[in-house]
């Protein structure tokens, strides 16, 4: 026993190695002492340091480029005396050129409403499970898409070549309902709509099919796994992320609407690129007055661009975290950005 003590009194009485000493500033809490806390550390101070924004010298470059191209074409437009601007302004809000436009405007309202609610059903006849239904729908996209607007316009307008009358009946017995000439029921206006609508409803059948496409097979699987009824699917789970994909592209067809109404001039209906034809072959002021007819589809166009960003907007609600600030927000945060800093200068 006094030999084992020994052994422990001299292990006890060697000093402890440098590497299991404990760190400076900590402590051990013994019987009746109390634990040092580890001094905290102290931030770095940035305040002295100078912020260099970044440099892109290219995009300087670039943007002064195009700049120098802005205003060498604004400077050509209002310089060049060949543009005839009085012309323009005088013809601009004419009552004839009015008229011309106010009919442009019936015929893309018209066919634009048409074209998308038989497209709508030729995209539900191209998804149906009937191979008849499915034939059909194929072969008028087919037939509409694959024949030019103009060959169109001009078969619809000589269909009393064909057929003298349009009659409503029993099919394959001699009751009739209905019967007209055809040549008054086919108006240079009804010539137009017609033309304008089918066309359109082959190219709006297909973005409808595309955007209906789009929409994940896994949620009207779900969907109906909760038992929602096939209506309630389609209008409320379907439709609304199938828009969009459809809106972008169907704007786009509303735009070409606008401007594929101007190929009506060859049925001397009188839209706004009819009427202005013919008053620049009256008075031989032939650019000035397509420059006119140019800005009034400039200004259709871009109304149907600020409705198309906004209900993009509308329809993003499900697709984005938060909706993108709308002009007039940016406009309203800059100014209040802008307007803060020498405030805080003050203090």
């Amino acid at each position: 026993m006094s030999s084992a003590t020994g052994v422990a009194q001299s292990q006890q009485s060697q000093p402890v190695p440098a590497a299991e000493a404990p760190p400076a500033g900590t402590g051990t809490s013994g019987a009746g002492g109390s634990a040092t806390e580890a001094a905290p550390r102290v931030a770095k101070d940035y305040s002295s340091y100078r912020v260099v924004a970044a440099k892109h010298p290219w995009r300087w470059v670039g943007t002064a480029v195009v700049a120098l191209g802005v205003l060498a074409v604004a400077w050509s437009l209002a310089t060049n005396p060949r543009w005839e601007w009085g012309v323009v302004a005088q013809w601009f809000t004419a009552q004839s050129v009015v008229n011309g436009l106010v009919e442009t405007l019936k015929l893309t309202a018209i066919s634009g409403v048409l074209g998308f609610v038989l497209g709508f059903i030729l995209a539900l006849m191209r998804l149906s499970a009937s191979p008849l239904l499915v034939s059909v729908s194929w072969t008028f996209s087919w037939i509409f898409r694959s024949t030019p607007l103009l060959v169109q316009m001009l078969l619809w307008y000589n269909l009393g070549y064909l057929y003298e009358k349009i009659s409503l009946g029993i099919p394959f017995t001699d009751v009739r309902f209905f019967e007209v000439q055809t040549t008054t029921l086919i108006s240079q206006f009804a010539a137009a709509v017609l033309g304008l609508t089918l066309n359109q409803a082959a190219y709006s059948a297909e973005i409808i099919r595309g955007g209906i496409l789009s929409v994940d097979q896994g949620q009207l699987e779900a969907a109906a796994a909760l038992g929602i009824p096939a209506w309630r699917r389609s209008t409320r789970i379907v439709l609304p992320q199938a828009m969009r994909a459809i809106l972008p592209t169907a704007f786009n067809e509303i735009i070409g609407l606008v401007k594929g109404t101007s190929i009506v001039y060859v049925l001397a209906y009188s839209e706004l690129f009819y009427t202005v034809q013919v008053i620049y072959n009256r008075t031989q002021q032939v650019l000035p007055l397509l420059l006119v007819a140019t800005l009034w589809y400039i200004v259709i166009t871009s109304v149907l661009s600020v409705f198309q960003y906004y209900i993009e907007r509308h329809y993003s609600k499900g697709a984005v975290r938060n909706l993108p600030l709308t002009p007039l927000q940016k406009a309203r945060k800059f100014f209040a950005t802008h307007a803060a800093v020498p405030n805080r200068r003050n203090f």
